[in-house]
């Protein structure tokens, strides 16, 4: 069994989050405001996502990101990226913020891991504070060079870029990628921050972040899939390292979407930016079978929004932020 949406996509990728606690407080995602973490109880246990991964992976899904808050506070999470690996996980990664992720990466690797995206959104270490409202740095560094030189080279190294707050480090982004041989990949700013500052005058567009790095360096397009969300360059000059451009606000693609999300507290979500969410959770807690749920959730995916709507009239910001949907 696959499943499909009403508009023919095939959707074969799951982001996990597994918890929405996190240890960085960064800007585009979270209020600097003291939050309330949703109660243990609310959370989805191990065992209830074991028993919702076999039933994806039952209805095609093949890749699996495990996201937060940030993933590495949920104490058991190698045990969860074991399981999932000998259940047949094809592609099996994780986005972190690096800060717990230097001592943890042998056993990552040895569980299954097999890909790592990490946050860093400055290499100036005093913006870099202001920004995750945390002096974690010099830690972040040393975790994305122990990634470095691991089985999970090439690290993927994500920065959102925010007009006014990084967007002067472009280049020196696209050196670092030169330097350390990493897939730097530049994000453009969405409107998921829990202070409702995001403004379009915020984004920077991914088409001034390539015209800037290819003055400078010269890129060359890498062929990717269709259902890539980030277009790959490397550089002409044969050194080291790769450029990724994401460009949701401006370039959407959308139309070769195959995601589709979890979020800690078990709501299914057909699209970063939906309006609802569908409570997998209250199923499983109140004896829904195995078939119940294959049959909900294929009906739920059959309904996934054509868009994300973030250029039209009327958008609406979704009422969950980033850390609460999973990244």
């Amino acid at each position: 069994m696959t499943l499909h949406d009403k508009f023919g996509r095939q959707i074969t990728d799951l982001r996990i989050s597994i918890t929405d606690r996190c240890n960085f407080r960064c800007v585009y995602c979270r209020s600097a405001d003291p939050e309330n973490y949703r109660d243990h109880d609310e959370i989805l246990s191990w065992p209830e996502l074991d028993r919702l991964a076999v039933i994806f992976l039952k209805l095609g899904i093949r890749k699996i990101r495990i996201t937060g808050g940030e993933p590495l506070v949920r104490e058991g999470v190698e045990d969860y990226i074991a399981r999932l690996h000998a259940l047949g996980v094809e592609d099996l990664s994780m986005t972190t913020n690096g800060h717990l992720l230097a001592d943890r990466c042998e056993r990552l690797i040895a569980a299954g891991l097999r890909r790592i995206n990490i946050s860093l959104d400055s290499l100036d270490p005093a913006k870099f504070e202001r920004i995750t409202r945390t002096k974690s740095f010099n830690t972040v560094m040393h975790s994305i060079d122990v990634a470095q030189k691991s089985q999970l080279a090439p690290a993927k190294v994500n920065a959102v870029l925010v007009r006014g707050i990084n967007d002067d480090e472009v280049e020196a982004f696209a050196n670092f990628a030169r330097e350390t041989g990493v897939i730097m990949r530049f994000i453009e700013y969405m409107p998921l921050d829990a202070d409702r500052h995001w403004t379009r005058g915020h984004v920077v567009p991914a088409a001034e972040v390539h015209s800037r790095i290819h003055a400078r360096w010269p890129l060359e397009q890498i062929p990717h899939e269709r259902s890539e969300t980030a277009r790959k360059y490397r550089f002409a000059d044969g050194a080291p390292g790769e450029i990724g451009l994401i460009a949701p606000v401006t370039q959407p693609f959308c139309g070769h979407c195959s995601r589709i999300r979890l979020t800690s507290d078990g709501k299914l979500r057909t699209c970063l930016f939906s309006k609802d969410d569908h409570d997998l959770r209250a199923l499983l807690r109140e004896g829904a079978t195995d078939d119940d749920l294959s049959i909900y959730i294929s009906s739920v995916v059959h309904e996934k929004e054509e868009g994300h709507r973030i250029n039209e009239p009327g958008f609406i910001q979704p009422s969950r932020t980033m850390v609460f949907i999973g990244g």
